[in-house]
C-alpha cells in the first residue's frame, strides 16, 4: 500500500547524523529522519546521585523537551506550565534507561553523563530518533572522558538504537510519521542493542487487539530497522569530528 511519504512498509525515513553539532558540549549530535530533528547533547558532571554516593559506579541519565515552535501549534514550554509534561517525562526516563542498559556504569567512575535531548521539529518518532541520536551523543562523550580522565577501559557495552513500528489499515510499517502513527491501529516502539537484545518494548493497540503472529511480525520489521540505524551509528562516528571548543 502507499505509504504517506510514498516510502515501502520496510524502510526507513533519510536519516542523517551530524556529530559535533554544538560548541561546548562534547557529544552533540543533530539527528533528522524526515521532518523529523532532533538536537542530542552529553556533558559530564562530577559526582553522582546520592544513592550511588562512595560506589565507585558512575550514572547516566537523560532530559527530553520539545521546542515550543516543534509542531504546528505552539506549545508552552514547562517553566511556564510550573511542571515538567507528563509525556516528556516519561520519554525522558525511557532515554536514560535505554542509554543505561549499554554503559557498564562501574567504569564511568563517579561521574554523571546527562543527556539533552530537544526536539526542534517533530514528525513522528521523536522519543526513538532520541534514544538513537542519543547513543551517538552519549558515545563521544565517553570518548572525550577517556581522554581527558583515567578510565582505562571502555564503558559502552554495546550500540543502542530505537525505532517505531505499527499496523496502519492492517499493514504492519516501520518507522511510523505522525500521520501514521495518528492512523495507526497498533503502535509499538522498540529499543535494541547491536546484538539484537530487547532493552525495551512499548505496544499498544489504539483499536482492534492484536495476536502473537502480528507482534512477531512487528518485532522482525523493527530488528531489521534498528540494524541499519546502528549501522548509521557506527558509520557517523568513523566520520570525523569537531573538538568541544
Amino acid at each position: 500500500m502507499a505509504r504517506a511519504d510514498g516510502r515501502r512498509i520496510d524502510e526507513l525515513r533519510p536519516v542523517t547524523i551530524e556529530r559535533g553539532y554544538t560548541k561546548y558540549a562534547p557529544g552533540s549530535v543533530l539527528i533528522s529522519a524526515g521532518d523529523t530533528r532532533i538536537l542530542c547533547t552529553a556533558m559530564v558532571e562530577e559526582g553522582v546521585p546520592d544513592f550511588l554516593l562512595g560506589t565507585g559506579t558512575g550514572w547516566v541519565t537523560a532530559e527530553y523537551s520539545m521546542l515550543p515552535s516543534a509542531t504546528p501549534e505552539r506549545r508552552d514550554r514547562d517553566i511556564r506550565r510550573g511542571r515538567p509534561d507528563a509525556r516528556s517525562e516519561e520519554i525522558r526516563r525511557l532515554i536514560g534507561r535505554a542509554l543505561r542498559a549499554v554503559v557498564r556504569l562501574d567504569r564511568l567512575g563517579e561521574r554523571t553523563i546527562v543527556v539533552d535531548c530537544d526536539v526542534l521539529q517533530a514528525d513522528g518518532g521523536t522519543r526513538t530518533l532520541a534514544v538513537t541520536g542519543g547513543y551517538v551523543a552519549l558515545a563521544d562523550a565517553v570518548a572525550h572522558l577517556r581522554k581527558t580522565a583515567s578510565i582505562d577501559r571502555q564503558p559502552l557495552a554495546a550500540n543502542a538504537a530505537a525505532v517505531s513500528v505499527g499496523i496502519v489499515d492492517g499493514q504492519p510499517m516501520l518507522d511510523l510519521c505522525y500521520r501514521e502513527d495518528v492512523a495507526a491501529d497498533v503502535d509499538l516502539n522498540l529499543v535494541m542493542d547491536a546484538k539484537d537484545r530487547l532493552i525495551e518494548v512499548q505496544g499498544t493497540a489504539e483499536g482492534e487487539p492484536f495476536d502473537r503472529d502480528q507482534l512477531d511480525r512487528l518485532l522482525d520489521l523493527g530488528r531489521r530497522g534498528i540494524r541499519k540505524l546502528i549501522r548509521l551509528q557506527r558509520q557517523a562516528r568513523r566520520e570525523s569530528k569537531p573538538e568541544p571548543g
